[in-house]
């Protein structure tokens, strides 16, 4: 590849994150003036790529914020635990290495063979919602992305008959902890370019000797099917998640159902969720004409 051309290419994508994650922000209040922002740094790509992203953007705002990043060391064996340490104090980002050795209590509550990750997860959002507190963190960033969300509102479909994903802002269930992604409008395929632009020192997530959720991965691999057949389809997916019209579902809970007349049906169409074109679509519409 001509080498001014792959420049220009690595220029295009790191905009194009850096502008993903801004307009995420800008769209959903994730991040304000004085906030504390908990960045929770796994080793994976997408964490490294939400921290880089993070700086960058932290550099020329219009606001003041703060940012710490957090790892958990859970004592997987074999873990490389001097590499986060490294990375971070070569960038001079304040950061704290949280050791908890969840990997025993894995170990010896899953039956051999079982997938772990379920409860991995949950000691871990435990931890991190303690040490935020002990930060005094005002927002816990992750690092989930478009993908992870579209894989998850066709988990919650197929195996939990509920329509629900991954919002880009929530508050924990014991209300003292705000979670914010965001990752929200990044693909999966520019993150994993980006570490590769990057070279992020990447800690792999088999340590323990788990596998990925077995669900997840048919998941996934039928979203990439749909990319390589369709492209465009995922991101019709994801976009439908900004432009829900609750008359046309069957909650009635969003819409008043019973109560519709012919002589009120414009008065309830007030709570009708549905927009012309959202601010996630028009971004994306901008990102394809650009590419």
């Amino acid at each position: 590849m001509d080498t001014r051309k792959s420049q220009y290419d690595d220029k295009k994508l790191v905009k194009r994150l850096q502008r993903n994650v801004g307009q995420a922000i800008h769209d959903f209040g994730l991040i304000e003036d004085n906030d504390v922002v908990m960045v929770c740094l796994s080793g994976g790509k997408d964490s490294y790529a939400m921290l880089d992203v993070l700086l960058a953007l932290r550099s020329r705002a219009p606001i003041d914020f703060k940012l710490i990043a957090v790892n958990l060391d859970q004592k997987q064996p074999g873990f490389p635990e001097q590499i986060l340490p490294e990375y971070l104090s070569a960038l001079g980002v304040e950061f704290r290495i949280v050791e908890e050795d969840t990997y025993s209590i894995v170990m010896d509550k899953i039956p051999e063979g079982k997938t772990t990750c379920s409860l991995c997860s949950r000691l871990r959002r435990g931890i991190l919602y303690r040490v935020a507190g002990e930060l005094g963190a005002t927002k816990i960033a992750l690092g989930h992305h478009m993908d992870d969300m579209v894989e998850t509102l066709f988990l919650n479909m197929f195996h939990g008959a509920r329509l629900k994903s991954m919002p880009p802002k929530l508050v924990s269930d014991d209300r003292k902890n705000v979670v914010i992604r965001p990752l929200a409008y990044c693909r999966e395929n520019d993150l994993e370019a980006f570490a590769e632009l990057r070279q992020f020192p990447i800690i792999p997530c088999n340590l323990c000797g788990s596998q990925e959720n077995l669900q997840r991965k048919k998941i996934k691999a039928m979203l990439q099917e749909w990319d390589r057949q369709s492209p465009g389809r995922v991101l019709n997916v994801f976009k439908s998640l900004s432009r829900i019209t609750a008359s046309h579902l069957f909650d009635s809970e969003l819409f008043d159902f019973k109560s519709l007349t012919l002589d009120n049906v414009d008065e309830l169409k007030e709570f009708d969720i549905a927009f012309d074109e959202s601010p996630l679509e028009m971004l994306v519409n901008r990102d394809s004409a650009q590419q």
